[in-house]
């Protein structure tokens, strides 16, 4: 199992040289305009925006289908029933099922804000390595100590991912039932305490291993006034306060938009 987002941080592209300051904050300005549009005429305008954005990153279409895949799936079983249950202009109707106009357009907006916020986030994280982004953090104001959470949490997420794979593995060769999705629905009940038995153990070698990094750290001298100074701040090239400007000139149209200008 792989959780990592830094698989395609050494390509080369004009978002991955974009300074990580200005991404962060480009990046932001654009999801923040996103989840302001209400007007359906700006949709396909903010599709365009997404996808060209993508293209500039040269992201391969996998990385996004398969971040896309889980979300996607969540958000379809939110907004299945809106068509059916939200509006009172009737578009299609049998029997006792009636389809709403405003449901379909509350669908069609909530749907593409999704798409283009996390395909947003999605070049953020997949162009810009991790600590380059929490460095970035840190120089914009995060706090130290949330800086070092997000940083471990991250860290140790592959370990977790790691024991629970070598436990899974020792369960099966010690006699245990496959933990898969593919059995047989009549097995599962039986598995119920092997799964909870394996999370229980999960969660106790977690606990016992971050109080021994813990430990560790504060015996090498973390916490210490003299390893929680100001970062450096390296000078932002003029390219990316170019870039900066013109991200926030298009994020500000989509607000303008919005706000100002009449529905067509």
């Amino acid at each position: 199992m792989r959780l990592d987002l830094d698989a395609y941080v050494e390509r080369r592209s004009p978002i991955h040289t974009w300074e990580a300051r200005c991404k962060l904050v480009g990046c932001m300005a654009l999801i923040l305009a996103f989840a302001c549009v209400q007007r359906l005429w700006l949709l396909p305008a903010m599709i365009g925006v997404t996808l060209i954005f993508y293209s500039f990153s040269r992201l391969p279409l996998s990385f996004l289908r398969h971040r896309l895949r889980y979300p996607g799936l969540f958000l379809l079983g939110i907004v299945a029933l809106v068509p059916f249950v939200s509006g009172e202009t009737v578009v299609w109707q049998w029997q006792q099922v009636t389809v709403y106009r405003e449901g379909l357009e509350a669908v069609l907006l909530i749907t593409t804000r999704f798409f283009s916020i996390l395909t947003v986030a999605l070049i953020l994280v997949g162009t810009t390595p991790f600590l380059s982004l929490l460095q970035a953090l840190r120089s914009l104001g995060l706090s130290p100590i949330l800086a070092d959470m997000t940083m471990l949490t991250y860290r140790y997420l592959y370990d977790v991912t790691e024991n629970l794979a070598t436990m899974q593995t020792a369960m099966q060769l010690r006699g245990g039932t496959e933990l898969s999705p593919a059995a047989p629905r009549s097995r599962w009940w039986s598995r119920l305490r092997h799964v909870a038995a394996l999370l229980g153990t999960l969660l106790i070698r977690s606990y016992e291993q971050s109080e021994r990094v813990y430990k560790a750290m504060r015996l090498r001298g973390y916490g210490h006034p003299a390893t929680t100074g100001a970062i450096a701040r390296s000078p932002i090239p003029l390219s990316s306060w170019f870039t900066l400007m013109g991200i926030g000139a298009i994020a500000l149209s989509f607000v303008v938009a919005e706000l100002c200008l009449p529905q067509p």
